[in-house]
């Protein structure tokens, strides 16, 4: 048996942070080298980061990813690893990964399938390597091959899949195991999706038993570039065998994970499987030689277990919490802002992402600890404080901003969560302002404003008299102003510009509501396996969601403005997830909600498909969220739509004339 310890690292990188990306790069190699790893595997485009968008195109970009590979290129003496950067050739720019050994670079393999849906764009900037191609290229006055490669270090033969490769049917993987690779690495910059760790799992796990090969998996982790989360996800599988997977949503710098393989195991499968068709005759142009002696090691490690928080019940609600609050803390030390400033209402929205907050700092400050959570925000001073409470005083500053039309029932609610958190706590009276700005326009026009004659005017005032205050409040802090919209409500418009719009960053904007309000029950009774409730949360979820931006005895809640939650979020999932017509979204709602009256539900499909088109630009307008499923309504990274457009009249006309018909 030839046993190989193999690693997969995966890194917290920042797009052209070049020394930190650098430093964060041979660190790991370092630990990978202290605990023996001779094949080490890093994450796609580790050099530059992944999310450099256009700056892939600048030569000086390109140039300097080159000066930083030369430079890492050294430190990996007795090792072979992999090292993603943008390259460019023939007049083409490539997604690529250079291979390193002992200290030598040998070659490059380029990315031949680009992910180019969703929140990727890397056909905007890259060309895809077509298979079977084998070049050269030419760098510091010696040509280095590139292209669809096979590595043989020592004997030991590697191959590449780099991320979206793995995703596809026609995976480069098959070719490679028709050659007889012992080993593929996957360098990989996958972000984060509810569901999206068990379909990775599967990838690694039946790329090592179909292609008979170990496989070895690195995924970049946490906010690299602003809006997308990496989970930081690491596995090694041979066979058929997951043999180690790391821990996600960790909040350092980069993890290892390890495992040793048998070389002689997979070869001896290969060997009996009948599938098996071998390709490898004669000389072989795709085959790049190395020496390289592997030392001689026993195996030691067993088959590592994923935590305990991913494999219970609640796997949706924990990724939820602990994806926003690493993408928060990401966000905050890497924009050198001093905190968070929060305008709290004491309602479902606000709340949780106070919760999220918290949250943060708790699971920042439990992996990091307390020292080394403040290590990571240098740049302000916190040396004075000595738990994770006081760092959320410190970080969190919340404010209820009250009119006349606010109850007791949400100040209490917004102090008790305020104070459940340890967060600070401030209250403004913006009454006084809504009534001059009121009383300035009343003048103007030569008449009182009503709420017979003026309700949206009257209400939005409110919301954008909040927002000049806690702006003021969140620069003289230094602080990141954080926003409050949800997607349900982004949906639809249900939302002041420039009021609770008003913000440098809406980490909730990617979530709808039916779900924030099941997660805020979860949070009150049960909590994250390792943090548990939260208890302070019965004062919110008891009220029914409301702006409060009527007078108190016009009863306002959001949902008999708009409709039930639930069916607002089924319709969206319908109409824009899927791009269903009204009459196919009423077709298919009709038939999962039989209890809804029919004219009733076709005003309400009505009503979603109206004010869809008409907030367009409110969502052009967002601050930027996270990215947390398939479901975004984001127009910069997901979901465009034209501000003007036809407004659905035809389709709507549709609908109509159908419920009319029956």
């Amino acid at each position: 048996m030839q046993w190989i310890k193999t690693g997969a690292a995966v890194l917290n990188q920042t797009p052209m942070a070049w020394d930190s990306n650098k430093t964060h790069i041979l660190d790991a190699i370092q630990a990978a080298r202290d605990e023996g790893v001779s094949i080490l595997c890093m994450p796609e485009l580790c050099i530059t980061g992944y999310g450099c968008e256009d700056a892939f195109h600048s030569p000086g970009v390109q140039r300097t990813a080159l000066e930083m590979l030369l430079e890492i290129v050294p430190h990996t003496c007795d090792m072979v690893v992999s090292l993603g950067l943008p390259l460019q050739h023939g007049g083409a720019l490539f997604n690529a990964v250079c291979l390193a050994v002992n200290g030598q670079l040998v070659g490059f393999v380029s990315k031949q399938n680009l992910a180019g849906e969703g929140i990727h764009y890397e056909p905007r900037w890259f060309k895809p390597w077509p298979d079977n191609t084998v070049s050269g290229i030419e760098i510091g006055q010696q040509v280095y091959p590139l292209g669809d490669l096979v590595f043989d270090c020592g004997g030991v033969r590697m191959g590449f899949e780099i991320c979206e490769d793995a995703w596809t049917a026609a995976r480069p993987g098959k070719d490679l195991s028709s050659q007889g690779v012992d080993i593929i690495l996957n360098p990989s910059a996958s972000h984060f999706a509810f569901g999206k760790h068990e379909i990775r799992r599967r990838l690694v796990l039946e790329g090592s038993r179909v292609f008979f090969v170990s496989y070895l998996y690195a995924n970049l982790l946490g906010n690299e570039a602003g809006r997308a989360i990496y989970d930081g996800d690491a596995m090694i599988a041979s066979s058929g065998k997951i043999l180690a997977v790391g821990p996600r949503f960790s909040f350092a710098d980069y993890y290892l994970v390890t495992a040793e393989v048998d070389i002689d195991a997979t070869r001896m499968l290969r060997s009996r499987s009948g599938a098996f068709r071998s390709t490898v005759a004669g000389p072989e142009e795709g085959t790049v030689r190395v020496e390289f002696d592997f030392p001689r090691i026993e195996p030691t490690s067993g088959v590592s277990s994923p935590a305990a928080w991913e494999t219970g019940p609640w796997l949706k609600e924990e990724e939820f919490g602990r994806a926003i609050s690493l993408g928060l803390f990401d966000y905050l030390r890497k924009s050198r802002s001093h905190g968070f400033v929060l305008s709290l209402s004491g309602g479902a929205d606000s709340s949780a992402t106070a919760i999220l907050i918290a949250l943060m700092v708790q699971w920042g400050t439990r992996d990091l600890g307390v020292a080394g959570f403040i290590e990571k925000l240098s740049y302000m001073d916190l040396s004075s404080l000595s738990s994770a409470k006081a760092l959320v005083e410190n970080l969190l500053t919340c404010v209820y901003q009250s009119t006349r039309n606010s109850s007791q029932t949400t100040r209490r609610a917004a102090r008790q969560v305020a104070e459940g958190l340890k967060a600070r706590y401030l209250e403004f009276d913006v009454n006084p302002i809504v009534e001059d700005y009121v009383a300035v326009v009343s003048g103007a026009l030569g008449r009182e404003l009503t709420w017979e004659m003026d309700d949206i005017a009257l209400q939005n005032i409110q919301a954008r008299s909040r927002s000049p205050s806690v702006w003021m409040l969140a620069n003289i802090q230094r602080s990141l102003l954080v926003s409050t919209s949800n997607r349900s409500e982004a949906a639809v418009g249900y939302a002041t510009m420039d009021g609770d719009t008003s913000g440098g960053l809406s980490p909730i904007a990617g979530i709808d509501k039916a779900f924030l309000r099941h997660w805020l029950r979860w949070m009150e009774q049960h909590g994250p396996e390792d943090l548990g409730p939260v208890p302070v949360l019965a004062a919110v979820n008891k009220q029914d969601p409301t702006a409060e931006l009527r007078p108190p005895d016009t009863g306002q809640t959001d949902e008999t403005d708009l409709m039930p939650y639930d069916v607002l979020d089924a319709i969206e999932r319908a109409a824009i997830r899927d791009k269903l017509t009204p009459l196919e979204v009423f077709r298919l709602m009709s038939a999962h909600r039989p209890e809804i009256a029919r004219r009733q539900l076709a005003e309400w499909i009505d009503r979603f498909f109206r004010l869809w088109c008409r907030n367009q630009w409110k969502r052009e307008r967002y601050a930027p969220s996270f990215h947390v499923d398939d479901e975004n309504l984001d127009p910069k990274t997901w979901c465009r739509f034209p501000i003007l457009s036809g407004g659905f009249e035809h389709e709507l006309a549709e609908l109509w004339s159908h419920v009319d018909e029956a």
